[in-house]
């Protein structure tokens, strides 16, 4: 039974592709926790895995799979949901940068925390988790 919920950002789900730490945690956190990202910030992951996984050594008949396998634990919060929050997510991120709006949709809709690398989402008014913290949060009761 998944008790906890945690919005990912599009570079949580690279990370998971292109790294061992982050897929791990989201592989052993699974049970417990219900994962969520927005359908923009998912194609911006394939977007950007397909520039950076050819530098890493990666076809994409390696980096897809790989994604595909970690999207079995996350589900997607499509456009339409997010376009309900749309406004109020763009006044939240402001000016810092305007194209992360899904990922705070998502959260307000939501109303889950924020996985991101991305220090743009601080001061945004959701609570935000990063990689080397995330944990205090995946194991807490």
């Amino acid at each position: 039974m998944q008790h906890k919920r945690l919005v990912l950002d599009a570079n949580i789900l690279i990370r998971g592709v292109l790294g061992q730490q982050v897929r791990h945690k989201i592989e052993q956190a699974s049970d417990n926790v219900a994962f969520y990202v927005a359908e923009s910030n998912f194609l911006e992951a394939e977007q950007w895995l397909a520039e950076l996984a050819p530098h890493r050594g990666l076809t994409e008949s390696v980096w897809r799979p790989a994604l595909a396998s970690l999207m079995h634990a996350v589900q997607l919060v499509g456009q339409e949901e997010l376009a309900l929050v749309e406004a109020e997510a763009r006044a939240r991120i402001g000016q810092r940068d305007e194209r992360d709006w899904p990922g705070v949709a998502a959260a307000i809709l939501l109303n889950y925390p924020i996985w991101t690398e991305d220090r743009d989402f601080f001061g945004a008014g959701i609570p935000t988790w990063m990689t080397q913290t995330v944990d205090l949060y995946l194991k807490s009761p």
